[in-house]
């Protein structure tokens, strides 16, 4: 099985994400990570472009000694001097030199001819190679170069001392099948390229950089450069998680695999996000929030059976906790039975009907159903087992010039009672309603409390109330996304209890 090298960008490329910054000591943190995670080379800046990347990589190179440590050039001898010498503490240093190749680049940033261009080529390698044992060379653009053109100038990199040979695709513009065909032309037609590292740096334009990056692979490339989480200039790079991951859980495939400690991979992802500032998207594949957790009824009941069913790879394999299943609208009964048996909960056929019933009420006003959720539901019904009334409707009206009023109906069995009262707000109007339904003209509010019971605009509420009579104090509570609904089922739960210590009194 063939060993693809990864070299990761992040601190490069990935720095070069519209809004982010690394601070200096972000940079040292995530490359001693980056150095935990097995990568094979970091680059760590380009130490001309400012002061600060020049620290940063000199930093690197002092700290890191378990990897490569890479510095960007361009072909100028200033450049390369100012990338030698921050690479002077690394172990392993290469400085990596590039040149743009395609017309476009040529003409209008460069406005060389193709001729000054391999002048520079040479000139630019055999410099950097004076000073570094390993040298990289870049032709940048190369997939909108002419392929003609693009072959001489990496025949004139390796002439020149060129140990490694970068072919990118700057812009992503490339597709799978057609980039791979570029790197077997290389191949065909470059003399002394097949006994050179060749590696791949593709950009995310259109969606294609992993894609791009696996198919290189295999069509001869040995090394993929990366970024975590894929960022990197304009839609970004291609993704090392994905990278590794696709090329492990398709081995049968590729033939190949890294040297990449995958346990290490969620770590490296949330510790770059947290540093950049730059949230991974949930359905972001390998480290995003929702890439092990299963909504849908089948989907999670097949879960159940057998994780494979679903599920590709084991989340235990990035670092993450086991697969969740989320319970939200789309969720079955099945997986909703099982997840209140893990909380612990023995409910008989009744209790899990009636407490999923209300759960899928919940379910499609929220976007997902956490524990904390599904406790307070089964709290509510537990409570309210023996209840005298049941809400069957109410309506409020309230405004900041007008009396707050509260129209309820209760069920009692067969019956429903409906009544309407005032109050100073649409809480208290709806107690008291229903106080005059209950005919609980002795009954008093002692205690009102509202709390979230989870985080987000679609929270559940639960509420709870205390209140106090002649025949004791009760206490009551309700859950809802609608805090007065919640309020008026705390306050019947608590009546029903205030109903029952009053029949058995009398």
């Amino acid at each position: 099985m063939r060993h693809i090298e990864i070299l990761d960008t992040t601190l490069r490329d990935g720095e070069q994400t519209p809004g982010v910054r690394f601070s200096l000591s972000h940079k040292t943190e995530i490359a001693k990570q980056l150095e935990r995670l097995g990568v094979d080379a970091i680059e760590a800046g380009f130490p001309a472009s400012s002061k600060g990347d020049f620290d940063a990589v000199s930093a690197i190179s002092r700290e890191v000694k378990g990897c490569s440590v890479q510095a960007l050039a361009r072909c100028i001898k200033s450049d390369i001097d100012c990338a030698a010498e921050a690479l002077s503490d690394a172990c392993d240093p290469v400085i990596h030199v590039f040149l743009a190749t395609s017309p476009i680049h040529l003409e209008y940033k460069l406005k060389m001819t193709p001729e000054d261009a391999l002048e520079n080529i040479k000139e630019g390698v055999s410099y950097a190679k004076s000073l570094c044992r390993t040298v990289q060379f870049s032709p940048e653009d190369a997939t909108r170069s002419d392929r003609e053109f693009l072959c001489r100038a990496v025949k004139c990199a390796i002439d020149a001392g060129a140990d490694i040979i970068n072919i990118p695709d700057t812009v992503g513009y490339s597709v799978p099948e057609e980039y791979a065909s570029l790197v077997s032309y290389l191949l065909e037609n470059v003399e002394g390229l097949r006994e050179k590292r060749i590696s791949v740096h593709c950009h995310n334009d259109l969606g294609l950089a992993v894609a791009n990056s696996i198919t290189a692979v295999g069509a001869g490339a040995s090394r993929i450069e990366c970024a975590v989480n894929g960022i990197g200039e304009r839609a970004g790079n291609a993704s090392l998680e994905e990278v590794v991951m696709a090329m492990r859980v398709r081995r049968d495939f590729c033939d190949c695999d890294t040297g990449i400690v995958s346990k290490e991979i969620l770590r490296t992802s949330r510790m770059v996000s947290s540093f950049a500032g730059y949230d991974v998207a949930l359905n972001k594949a390998i480290v995003g929030q929702n890439a092990f957790s299963h909504e849908s009824g089948i989907h999670q009941h097949g879960m159940m059976e057998h994780r494979n069913t679903y599920e590709i790879m084991n989340p235990e394999d990035i670092g993450a906790d086991k697969s969740t299943l989320v319970l939200g609208k789309l969720s079955g009964r099945h997986a909703y039975s099982e997840r209140l048996a893990t909380l612990g909960y023995a409910l008989d056929t009744k209790g899990v009907d009636a407490t999923f019933n209300r759960f899928k009420e919940i379910a499609n006003k929220k976007v997902a159903v956490t524990d904390s959720d599904i406790r307070a539901i089964v709290n509510e019904y537990l409570d309210g087992l023996e209840g005298k009334y049941w809400i069957d409707t109410f309506q409020i009206q309230s405004g900041n010039h007008m009396k707050a009023m509260a129209l309820v109906s209760l069920r009692a069995g067969d019956e429903v009672f409906t009544e309407s009262a005032p109050g100073e707000g649409p809480i208290d109007a709806a107690f008291n309603t229903i106080n005059r339904i209950a005919h609980a003209d002795d009954v008093h509010l002692e205690s009102y409390s509202l709390k979230a019971v989870t985080e987000g605009a679609d929270a559940l509420g639960e509420v709870k109330v205390k209140i106090s009579s002649d025949h004791g104090a009760f206490t009551g509570r309700g859950v809802s996304t609608d805090v007065i609904k919640a309020s008026i089922k705390a306050y019947v739960n608590a009546i029903n209890k205030w109903t029952r210590a009053k029949g058995t009194n009398d």
